[in-house]
């Protein structure tokens, strides 16, 4: 197992492994650590490049810092990435030498499940590290986080829903969801049984058939997805979507979602406001999943009922974001990263407080990556 450091500004540290005897190669990616030790999900992806790998780890884990801060789970920001076609290349193996890849870290990096590893995976990585979270109910653990991702990306919609729309109910609203995914899945759940009306695609044409039949949905091709008339536009895929090329096309009122790093920059999310259209900031309604598997750290251990309480918040933390929003003209996006950056500062002010070393890190740019 050979591991490189790779310096990247702002960053705290971030990590190449390359084992070709189990078949890993890999990224952990620790953006900030001022509030606790950076946990975020394992994700398998077949990148192109190791470049790519590079900027999508870092892209989620300073988006981990954030939502953490946001929903005060006591933890900072990190995230780690294989290399690989999940279906074809997983194997017990590959994770276990992933699960020693994290062990070296000493608890700087607590790992879960994410895009292309399940709650199964995590019980053969905690073979090699304790730095683990997701963890089924039998084990102790918060078991498989897509519920309460779902719910809290749902109450971040109605929330959406009130404000630009003006009503309590979902009933005859067309909800775009792009993506069919785990979270999708139960998201689409709770939009049907409000009485929405589901407009769903996914690259993986069975996935969104299996929920079009379920939910009565209508189907339509990914490409066309961003051009259907809807009022709200739920991006359950992967990140980067509100672009240059997407917003234009959105015929829409309200983005709200559960993928990570929708707007491509910063300046998108002005673009949302720009064009009226109200944009619930992804790291903020989509950390329900995040805080059900926090509580595994807490002295009390986990607890369901405690998790739903913490998923409601979402909606409390979202309409102080709205209102803040429209108080200073600025777009939610902007005003969501001031929170998290309020949040953060009062935590380096603490730990300076207190005797700690305080990180010599400073947020310079939300728009861009910079690998030295």
């Amino acid at each position: 197992m050979h591991i490189t450091d790779i310096p990247v500004k702002s960053y705290e540290k971030v990590v190449h492994c390359h084992d070709p005897r189990n078949g890993l190669q890999a990224i952990i990616s620790i953006h900030n650590t001022i509030l606790g030790p950076a946990l975020g999900g394992l994700r398998m992806w077949p990148y192109t490049t190791p470049r790519q790998a590079l900027l999508d780890a870092n892209r989620l884990a300073k988006g981990m810092t954030y939502k953490s801060a946001v929903a005060d789970t006591g933890l900072g920001g990190g995230k780690a990435v294989i290399i690989g076609h999940a279906p074809t290349d997983k194997s017990e193996r590959l994770l276990r030498a992933m699960g020693r890849f994290v062990d070296t870290l000493g608890g700087l990096y607590i790992t879960a499940e994410d895009v292309g590893t399940t709650v199964d995976d995590m019980v053969i990585v905690k073979q090699e590290t304790p730095h683990v979270v997701g963890l089924p109910h039998g084990m102790g653990g918060s078991g498989n986080p897509a519920p309460f991702t779902a719910l809290g990306v749902f109450f971040g919609i109605m929330t959406c829903v009130q404000r630009a729309l003006h009503t309590d109910s979902l009933k005859g609203v067309r909800v775009v969801v792009q993506g069919c995914g785990n979270v999708a899945s139960y998201l689409c759940m709770h939009l049907h049984e409000a009485g929405a009306e589901l407009i769903v695609t996914d690259i993986a044409p069975a996935k969104a058939q299996r929920l079009a039949q379920q939910y009565a949905a209508r189907l339509v091709a990914p490409e066309e997805i961003y051009d259907v008339p809807c009022e709200i536009y739920a991006p359950c895929a992967l990140g980067g979507t509100l672009n240059d090329d997407i917003l234009p096309r959105l015929q829409c009122q309200i983005v709200a979602g559960s993928t990570n790093n929708q707007c491509l920059t910063t300046a998108h999310g002005d673009a949302l406001r720009q064009r009226g259209i109200v944009y619930a900031p992804d790291f903020v309604i989509n950390a329900g999943g995040l805080m059900n598997v926090a509580l595994e750290r807490t002295p009390e251990g986990y607890s369901a009922m405690h998790a739903l309480s913490k998923v409601q918040t979402i909606s409390h933390t979202l309409r102080a974001i709205l209102d803040t929003a429209a108080c200073q003209d600025i777009s939610t996006q902007r005003a969501a990263l001031l929170l998290a950056k309020e949040k953060l500062a009062k935590g380096h002010s603490t730990q300076a407080r207190e005797g700690g070393k305080p990180s010599s890190k400073r947020e310079k740019d939300d728009s861009t990556i910079s690998v030295a």
